[in-house]
């Protein structure tokens, strides 16, 4: 799962029964998106590659042409991570996200980063007590969410959601990629420093975010992975450990995945967040490595 999609689901678990923190938004005009959409093929098998967005808004007319053209033709669709057990998303987070023997999340902060993290949680309206046996990688990814959604953005709305609802209407064999262990181990196994650092920099950054999502958005609407990739790359850069560990590793990984599924025949819808599909690290990028080809589809 992507940082925004597992910042949803903490700020879902932590917070229920509590009121939405999102505003009250006027109701925009539907965009008509092309999303970017590749295939790679032998003579048996077929694997599309559509980059997706966890959290949109509610006003994006995306599953339609060819990526349900696409969708529709495949029997199996394959996903980051199946996130549908809340179960099993509570067991992970206890595992991995808090840390109950550790001093209290501010304390671990220094006095400055310690004020500005105080701020931005009650600016959120979010109960900091709430969050006080977190690890620090997880604020990051809640205080992001959060202020998405007070932009009108829901990860109800998001691909994967969507998806998941036409997999159950239409009963596909649904595959995925990692387990909810593996993807928050990534956060988990950074170094303390790296985690705060991450944090730092989330809150500086909480005044632009709903912008530069709006941007983001609008390079994946219009099927263009190139801005979108620079636009991803600007946050990364700032964190190159996590960029190596959530983007790049993976990436390769995902790529040898491909390569294998290929040596059986098939159709296969593949979904991942669309920075994975878009820069010169790219699963195509990887797959090129290979002498594997990915043709973009028009629309």
């Amino acid at each position: 799962m992507s940082i925004r999609k597992f910042g949803a689901l903490v700020l879902a678990i932590l917070l229920a029964g509590n009121a939405s923190a999102q505003e009250i938004q006027d109701t925009p005009p539907i965009v008509e998106a092309t999303p970017a959409l590749w295939v790679v093929s032998d003579d048996d098998t077929t694997i599309y590659l559509f980059g997706t967005i966890h959290i949109l808004k509610d006003n994006i007319n995306w599953f339609n042409g060819g990526v349900r053209k696409a969708f529709d033709a495949s029997s199996e669709v394959v996903l980051e991570v199946d996130n549908s057990n809340v179960a099993a998303v509570r067991a992970a987070m206890a595992k991995y996200a808090v840390d109950p023997d550790g001093p209290a999340l501010t304390q671990k902060l220094a006095p400055e980063l310690s004020a500005k993290y105080r701020a931005a949680m009650a600016n959120a309206g979010l109960p900091l007590a709430n969050f006080e046996t977190m690890e620090p990688w997880v604020l990051p990814l809640v205080l992001s969410v959060s202020a998405l959604e007070r932009a009108g953005y829901s990860g109800d709305n998001g691909v994967e959601a969507q998806i998941a609802i036409a997999l159950r209407n239409e009963g596909k064999r649904l595959g995925t990629l990692e387990t909810i262990d593996q993807q928050l181990r990534y956060f988990d196994t950074l170094p303390e420093a790296a985690q705060i650092a991450l944090l730092r920099s989330t809150i500086e950054s909480l005044d632009e975010s709903g912008r530069m999502m709006d941007r983001m958005l609008n390079a994946w609407t219009k099927g263009d992975p190139d801005t979108l990739a620079a636009l991803m790359n600007t946050g990364m850069d700032e964190t190159p450990e996590l960029a190596k560990t959530l983007l790049y590793d993976r990436n390769v990984r995902w790529a040898e995945w491909i390569e294998q599924r290929l040596a059986a025949p098939g159709t296969v819808f593949v979904a991942v967040g669309a920075g994975h599909l878009a820069g010169k690290q790219s699963v195509q990028a990887q797959l090129g490595l290979r002498k594997l080809r990915a043709i973009r589809i028009p629309f």
